[in-house]
């Protein structure tokens, strides 16, 4: 890779950056959603219990509402829901944390990544996949950046559409949505498991989860 391409990053998250604080100067923020209202149970899902977010990891993420709870469906497969909501990321003080950063800081290692599409009743929603590893325990993780108009994968493209969004919407609101199944078993088979379990839940919760986000 040419050494110049080094400095691209810097440069464009800093030309994003002025960019967003400049069109925010009319930013018109949308109404946080009640995300504490989620529905409880849809489509064969039932919520199995709240997970409390740790202090120091809430302040971490800094987002302006956070969604964090357990569903099971009626095969008793548990998944983790984790949605944290930005109001506005003017300058960027507050934004997603990728969880390509905060997976490893929480001491679980990729042993693949990926992208997939979930076929929704909106159309496919490209996620994220991630398998990952906590000493004796395993987990496919699917994620995705949801905006009121785009379903995005690519922390780039997010970073894009924040701006294409401030420019065309006055608006720069997106929630980080992410998916967690653990693996039964440590092979391709548990994994495939994990990963329909996980696939189905987004696919079932998408409709649901774009009604609680502001239009």
């Amino acid at each position: 890779m040419p050494e110049w391409t080094r400095y691209l990053v810097p440069v464009f998250l800093a030309g994003q950056g002025l960019l967003v604080y400049w069109m925010a100067g009319s930013e018109h923020p949308p109404a946080p959603p009640a995300l504490s209202q989620f529905p409880a149970a849809w489509s064969g899902w039932t919520e199995l219990r709240e997970d409390p977010i740790d202090p120091d990891v809430a302040n971490t993420l800094r987002a302006d509402r956070l969604l964090s709870r357990s569903y099971v469906n009626r095969a008793q497969e548990p998944v983790g829901f984790l949605v944290a909501w930005f109001g506005s990321q003017r300058a960027g003080a507050s934004q997603p944390h990728s969880p390509k950063v905060c997976l490893p800081a929480s001491g679980w290692t990729p042993e693949s990544t990926g992208e997939i599409g979930i076929a929704t009743a909106a159309g496919v929603v490209p996620v994220n996949r991630y398998v990952v590893a906590n000493r004796g325990e395993r987990a496919v993780v699917l994620y995705w950046y949801q905006t009121a108009h785009h379903a995005l994968a690519g922390e780039w493209a997010s970073k894009l559409w924040i701006v294409a969004d401030a420019v065309r919407y006055r608006r720069t609101d997106t929630a980080l949505v992410r998916i967690v199944v653990e693996s039964t078993s440590a092979n391709a088979e548990g994994y495939d498991r994990a990963t329909r379990t996980a696939a189905m839940f987004a696919r079932d919760v998408y409709p649901v989860l774009v009604r609680q986000l502001p239009r």
